[in-house]
């Protein structure tokens, strides 16, 4: 590793110490950072995988429900009655903190759909899946929360891998050599002056 090009003097060799005490603190800060990042990455990402078992699951259940119906009365009816239904669900977004960065959070208020349809022109499974589907939506609301949070976290982990290995592989390696390349010149530069000296004594007890 280059040592940095600055000039062997006691005052550079204390500006460098302090510099190389704040990027070691530095270092170990991002080192810390890194392994909550990597603890809440991994955390997320189980939880996205059942999320996305839990979404599948459902939605199976759901077009299971929709299929039973339209063998009941029909595609064309299920389509006819389904215009009249009104629904209003709402969808919250907001940040959580996180080491500093907004993780997202998704919530979804669902409607309680309860009995849509009449009683004729339609049977039971159209409203079981009617609710089915819309029972989805808060498992969708949080597998869209997980993902979003896993790419945020993998994105901010990489930034941060970058940053400690800049530290760790460049600049502390740097100001290290550099110290030592100094600390090295001054006592040198500190034998030859008590070699002159002791010289000077010499030659005047003489």
């Amino acid at each position: 590793m280059a040592k940095l090009n600055i000039a062997p003097t006691k005052s550079n060799l204390l500006n460098l110490e302090r510099q190389l005490d704040f990027a070691q603190e530095g270092y170990d800060l991002l080192e810390q950072k890194r392994q909550i990042l990597i603890f809440e990455l991994m955390s997320r990402l189980n939880r996205a995988e059942e999320a996305e078992r839990k979404v599948a699951e459902a939605l199976r259940q759901a077009f299971e429900a929709l299929r039973e119906a339209t063998l009941d009365v029909g595609s064309e009816a299920i389509d006819r009655v389904t215009l009249g239904i009104a629904m209003k669900h709402k969808i919250e977004l907001s940040d959580d903190r996180l080491m500093g960065m907004g993780v997202p959070k998704v919530t979804v208020r669902a409607e309680h759909m309860g009995v849509r349809f009449g009683v004729t022109g339609t049977s039971s499974n159209t409203d079981l899946a009617m609710n089915r589907f819309v029972d989805v939506l808060p498992l969708l609301a949080e597998l869209a929360e997980l993902e979003n949070a896993v790419m945020r976290l993998a994105r901010e982990l990489r930034r941060t891998q970058r940053r400690t290995n800049a530290l760790s592989k460049i600049f502390i390696p740097q100001y290290r050599e550099t110290i030592d390349y100094i600390m090295g010149s001054l006592e040198e530069r500190e034998r030859e002056s008590l070699i002159i000296l002791k010289m000077i004594r010499d030659r005047l007890e003489t």
